[in-house]
């Protein structure tokens, strides 16, 4: 009988500080994920979907931060994370597996920020990484895209992208994911996918205390996601 995944804190350096990194390991990986926390912080919100993935074949890193305090992150904050997410994909990444990118909210654009894009906060000032090229594609939920209007800010992306928005979703509402689609047209592929009753917690396992839900039936809907995200990773 083939074991399941199974699951492993490692707490990692980033410049001589500790940081701590869930990672999901399968016995015959077919790809290495990296997967990108929203503003709260805590990757375990999103196991059941990570378990999922890993159970299709996918190797995931899924480092834990600090919640973040405002809606709008600091430079400073976009660059840490950034940085961290790359120190956690280096635990997993593995010669000949291709490497992909899942992120929810803010995690979904530190995937854009790694495959190139600039990203702008409010006081103007632009946060810039090394990108990270064996990210091969990316799926994003609810992406938060509005850092990405500074000029030029998404010229250097070049992977396929798949999007996955909820049609009720307030905070990072459907047109934040269709801005991107259009900048990168000719550039790169992106398929955007509208879940008309979803909010912007519908894609989490466990969603804030304060979320109300607008799907009928969010288990159901994230084991379609689930399976939606491997086929596009594993393709």
């Amino acid at each position: 009988m083939q074991a399941g995944p199974s699951i492993r804190q490692a707490f990692l350096d980033d410049e001589g500080e500790p940081f701590e990194v869930m990672i999901i390991e399968c016995a015959h990986p077919r790809a290495s994920l990296l997967f990108g926390v929203g503003a709260g912080g805590d990757p375990e919100r999103h196991l059941p979907l990570l378990m999922t993935l890993a159970e299709r074949g996918c190797t995931v890193a899924a480092p834990h931060f600090e919640r973040m305090q405002s809606l709008v992150p600091t430079v400073a904050e976009l660059e840490t994370r950034a940085r961290r997410q790359q120190i956690a994909f280096n635990e997993i990444v593995r010669d000949g597996l291709p490497g992909a990118g899942l992120g929810h909210s803010i995690g979904a654009a530190m995937m854009l920020m790694l495959a190139g894009a600039t990203a702008w906060t409010m006081p103007g000032r632009p946060a810039r990484i090394a990108p990270e090229p064996r990210l091969q594609r990316l799926a994003l939920l609810a992406p938060a895209a509005a850092f990405f209007r500074g000029s030029r800010a998404l010229d250097q992306v070049r992977v396929p992208i798949h999007a996955w928005v909820g049609g009720r979703d307030s905070m990072t509402p459907p047109p934040q994911a269709q801005f991107v689609k259009d900048k990168l047209a000719g550039k790169a592929e992106m398929e955007i996918s509208v879940i008309a009753e979803a909010g912007h917690f519908s894609f989490m396992n466990v969603p804030p205390p304060h979320a109300v839900e607008t799907l009928p039936d969010r288990d159901a809907f994230l084991q379609q996601l689930a399976d939606e995200v491997a086929s596009f990773i594993l393709a």
